[in-house]
């Protein structure tokens, strides 16, 4: 037998079961659940060991600017939290989440015209938590989930996990498009797909920046209602738009249609790990038996800082900050694409972290990326935002986290890539130079 071929020893000196058989590698490849299969390494995730580099211009990771936080105030009211009340803190608490956390939640909720009752809420370790918990209890294997293309990664990756089929429908400047998804939707019902539910990120999009308009709100829910699906809202950037008011959020349009998504890891900390969930009645008790079930309940220590600091802390002054931080960020961006960039094409959100840059024709983002992290400078490829790993012309880029000084010199370095790529090109006709073939799949173009 080949050594593959051989049953692999464990530690112990026994051999797993023949159907357990697997590598010298992995022993245990044969005893894995099937979906475990389907489990990809995250693109951005990959990244951070290098693009977190002194030397290398980041603009590939979505972390917030926490360095205007006031962290000596934020420790002092940690310190007097647990001296006041440490027995609670570091107690197991609700499955569903602290109450009063959760009425604070429909306070700022409130922000977006929800009105809900904090029955409605269920805390989660992030927002993170909840996709995986609506997913765990919606998917089957094989069911489908629509979702905006491009769509946010780590939500392609939970419905990987579960072994959903992702669906995507385009979205250009004002977002998701009704009558694009009116005809998905009634392609995959004649096709008997079953389709459990619309993922949307409406406001500044993860990737793409854009927020679907006012006018097309109703509309999606409209056809989302008439073909029986449910929409699940994931809003983390909602509070930090750069002009005007908060959008009403679709939830406050649909009680019953919508589950939404809300995060203090834009706005605050992402650090505390705090999310929540609002959904219908019925929905809402199988995310809290989902969330037991996973970790019993969410970090207490973490609930109490975040309740804590709505309490004490001008919060809204904080995201009003934000706002301001990452609008001259987000200036830095477009006006550097524009000096050194000028034959690729952007979105221009008005919030939220990313802009979304179509490439020249003929270059691909994936096989250019070695390229730039050797040039110092780190993005994230477009194709990490499509379940079939198309998008290889665009990239997303990342305004949040670097000073505009680091951004400037970022895309100052990235064009020099650029400009190397397309030599290439001319060259041997791919970015990826001779004996390589690099497969373009056109993306939307939301400029």
């Amino acid at each position: 037998m080949t050594e593959q071929q051989q049953p692999a020893r464990t530690t112990s000196g026994h051999h797993p079961t023949s159907a357990a058989a697997g590598t010298r590698l992995d022993p245990w490849l044969g005893s894995y659940a099937d979906r475990t299969h389907a489990m990809r390494a995250s693109e951005i995730r990959a990244l951070f060991a290098v693009a977190n580099r002194p030397e290398v211009v980041s603009l590939a990771g979505g972390m917030p600017f926490l360095e205007g936080l006031p962290l000596d105030d934020l420790a002092e009211l940690a310190a007097r939290t647990v001296a006041t009340r440490g027995l609670t803190a570091l107690q197991y608490g609700s499955g569903q989440g602290d109450e009063t956390l959760r009425e604070q939640i429909l306070e700022v909720m409130r922000l977006e015209a929800i009105d809900a009752h904090p029955d409605d809420v269920v805390v989660t370790t992030g927002s993170q938590q909840a996709l995986d918990l609506v997913t765990r209890i919606f998917i089957d294997p094989g069911d489908v989930v629509v979702a905006e293309a491009p769509s946010y990664v780590g939500a392609l990756g939970v419905f990987r996990a579960y072994q959903a089929e992702v669906v995507h429908v385009p979205i250009d400047a004002d977002g998701l498009v009704p009558e694009l998804l009116d005809e998905t939707l009634t392609a995959l019902r004649a096709a008997g797909r079953r389709v459990k539910f619309l993922y949307t990120v409406p406001n500044f999009h993860n990737p793409a920046g854009v927020s679907i308009s006012l006018e097309r709100r109703p509309r999606i829910l409209e056809v989302a209602a008439r073909h029986g699906v449910l929409v699940l809202e994931d809003n983390p950037y909602g509070l930090l738009g750069f002009d005007g008011e908060p959008r009403p959020a679709m939830r406050s349009m649909s009680e019953e249609g919508v589950i939404y998504l809300g995060s203090f890891s834009k706005t605050f900390a992402p650090g505390y790990r705090v999310g929540w969930a609002v959904a219908p009645h019925a929905v809402r008790e199988k995310l809290v038996l989902a969330s037991e079930s996973a970790i019993l309940c969410p970090s207490n220590a973490s609930q109490l800082a975040i309740s804590t600091y709505l309490q004490t802390f001008d919060w809204r002054g904080q995201i009003k900050s934000y706002r301001e931080q990452y609008r001259d960020r987000r200036d830095a961006m477009v006006d550097a694409l524009a000096e050194h960039m000028p034959d690729a094409t952007w979105t221009v959100p008005d919030g939220g972290f990313y802009t979304w840059v179509r490439l020249p024709d003929g270059l691909d983002a994936k096989d250019m990326l070695p390229r730039a992290v050797t040039a110092r400078v780190a993005y994230v490829p477009g194709t990490a935002f499509y379940f079939d790993g198309t998008g290889s012309d665009h990239m997303r880029l990342s305004f949040c986290y670097p000073t505009p000084e680091r951004i400037r010199e970022g895309v100052r370095r990235l064009a020099g890539v650029v400009r190397g790529e397309r030599e290439l090109v001319e060259l041997f006709g791919t970015s990826a130079g001779p004996g390589r073939d690099s497969v373009q799949a056109p993306g939307p173009d939301l400029a």
